[in-house]
């Protein structure tokens, strides 16, 4: 067992209040295999203090102190396609039907999805008009958004793969992210729109299983995900 680095995940990028948006902790651990990862999250990624990132054995443990808090694993890819490929303007047509505009939610602050913030990635996501058994957001980075050169930081496409993840058979209730794997097929222009699409797969009790994909202006996928949403049993 050999500790590589240590992380600070900051602040503005959580989810729910006190922890971070799953994905960017899924992205942000996922950073230290290269190419397709899955990330399992054990327990809520803690905010502004340093976590420890171990491999052994070909995968890489997040940790905070004895917690372990996020194990990735590589993979070889996914196959996932979306089941529609919409435009820049018919998702951001969906935005307006966002399920949680309006109400107080656990997720209202979060730094993806959040409506009741204007510092965050504003992807707002909702069902297509045509497609309601999908979810549509808009990506538009903006300097703001964490960078590498002339494109954007791997770990906002992990973020922005994750909450149009949960599917509109999950309206309505609470679930939490589990388990995200995701690959990354090419990097993303920090002046460029993307469109995100979200979908579901398939329940079994409180376990639903997802998908998402970032699509580029002329619909082919930039980047694509499965997700595994928990409902809590309280």
């Amino acid at each position: 067992m050999d500790a590589i680095s240590h992380v600070t995940i900051e602040g503005r990028f959580n989810g729910p209040p006190d922890s971070a948006n799953g994905g960017y902790a899924c992205g942000t651990v996922a950073r230290f295999l290269s190419g397709p990862a899955e990330v399992s999250l054990l327990a809520p990624p803690p905010l502004d203090r340093p976590l420890e990132v171990v491999s052994e054995d070909g995968r890489v443990t997040m940790r905070d102190g004895a917690t372990q808090v996020a194990e990735a694993r590589p993979l070889d890819g996914l196959d996932c396609e979306p089941p529609v490929r919409p435009a820049p303007a018919e998702a951001a047509d969906a935005q307006t039907r966002h399920p949680f505009l309006g109400v107080d939610h656990p997720f209202s602050r979060c730094y993806v999805c959040g409506a009741a913030r204007d510092d965050g990635l504003g992807m707002h996501f909702g069902p297509l008009a045509a497609r309601p058994e999908v979810n549509a957001a808009v990506l538009r980075p903006g300097p703001e958004v964490p960078a590498e050169a002339d494109h954007v930081a791997r770990e906002i496409l992990w973020a922005a793969l994750d909450c149009p993840s949960y599917a509109p058979e999950l309206y309505g209730k609470l679930a939490l992210l589990a388990r995200f794997s995701a690959e990354i097929v090419r990097d993303a222009g920090i002046e460029e729109t993307l469109v995100a699409v979200g979908w579901g797969e398939g329940a079994e009790g409180r376990k639903h299983h997802t998908a998402s994909a970032l699509l580029d202006a002329e619909g082919s996928t930039v980047a694509r995900a499965r997700a595994l949403w928990i409902e809590p049993r309280s």
